[in-house]
């Protein structure tokens, strides 16, 4: 059975199971202990009632200290096994499994809340990012279920990945590869454009943003947009447009690797079983703060501007 205590003792099998190094896992466990308390009070029972027996009594469980508790919902969360698996590696039922995922994943946003990781969901919050000048925008898909419903099948169908699918739209800063802000999840059938004019999202000015051409005709003001030169129909592009769609690439290859460390976490890149109402929405953002937690807890990317590259 999986204890985090044996476990944080191996670091390249804790690396492996969590995506994360032992010392960060010691730094988020006690986020986590405070955040537990905060999502379930202990003055409280489950039901919200005033708790009439002291905190600790009755048997315990398997999950029973808080390092046990970050370590179950991590190792879920990064590799997405069974349910029925997760029990038999932890020594749980397969129902106990479905609780503790749904009990614990609330847990963990509000650990990453508390220590500035999530991702900006209002559009309009962007512009208060300290330090950020340079963006890099696009939508990444991940796949899930299909809908029973025929109407709901019609909307989470995506052409492009020929199944059903969630979409989000993702900015990242060009300079750290975080994940600024993160849209809402929405049916894989809405076009990428469409979310970011839905999202209407605030840059501050003087800001530059990359965009691919799933973005061709996205101008937000006071933003200078970048995007790669498409080959005329017929025709071949010449060699200063070549030369820049080369430039461009290696800045855009930052918001690849973004969204490439989001799913590191197998729950985003295999198909999402679990079609409960706003679970899917949750993961993601989780996931992109487990990134963005990665990413300032480790050596900084190096600073990359393609004005001055370009200049």
């Amino acid at each position: 059975m999986l204890t985090y205590d044996e476990l944080i003792q191996k670091p390249r099998e804790f690396l492996s199971a969590t995506g994360l190094h032992p010392e960060e896992a010691e730094r988020l466990v006690i986020e986590f202990r405070k955040a537990y308390d905060t999502v379930y009070p202990p003055t409280e029972t489950k039901e919200g009632k005033a708790r009439q027996r002291q905190v600790g009594g009755g048997v315990k469980g398997n999950l029973a200290t808080m390092g046990d508790k970050l370590l179950f919902i991590l190792v879920y969360d990064k590799t997405y096994p069974l349910q029925t698996m997760q029990g038999l590696s932890f020594g749980l039922s397969q129902g106990r499994v479905n609780h503790w995922v749904h009990h614990l994943q609330p847990v963990l946003r509000q650990a990453f809340a508390q220590l500035e990781m999530l991702p900006v969901r209002d559009g309009s919050s962007i512009a208060d990012a300290p330090g950020v000048a340079d963006y890099l925008i696009d939508g990444t898909e991940r796949r899930r279920q299909r809908p029973k419903e025929a109407s709901a099948q019609k909307e989470h169908y995506s052409g492009k990945k020929k199944a059903h699918t969630d979409t989000n739209v993702i900015v990242t800063s060009t300079e750290t590869t975080r994940v600024e802000y993160l849209g809402s999840t929405e049916p894989g059938k809405v076009h990428d454009k469409k979310l970011a004019d839905q999202a209407e999202l605030v840059f501050p000015p003087g800001a530059t943003l990359g965009k691919d051409t799933g973005f061709q005709g996205y101008e937000p003001e006071p933003v200078l947009t970048f995007q790669p030169k498409k080959k005329p129909k017929g025709g071949a592009l010449d060699f200063f447009d070549r030369f820049f769609n080369r430039i461009y690439s290696t800045s855009r290859i930052r918001v690849e690797h973004a969204i490439a460390g989001v799913k590191r976490c197998r729950i985003l890149k295999d198909i999402l079983r679990n079609t409960k109402a706003g679970f899917s929405d949750m993961i993601i953002e989780i996931a992109c703060a487990l990134h963005n937690f990665r990413i300032d807890s480790r050596q900084p990317a190096p600073d990359f501007n393609l004005l001055d590259f370009c200049t």
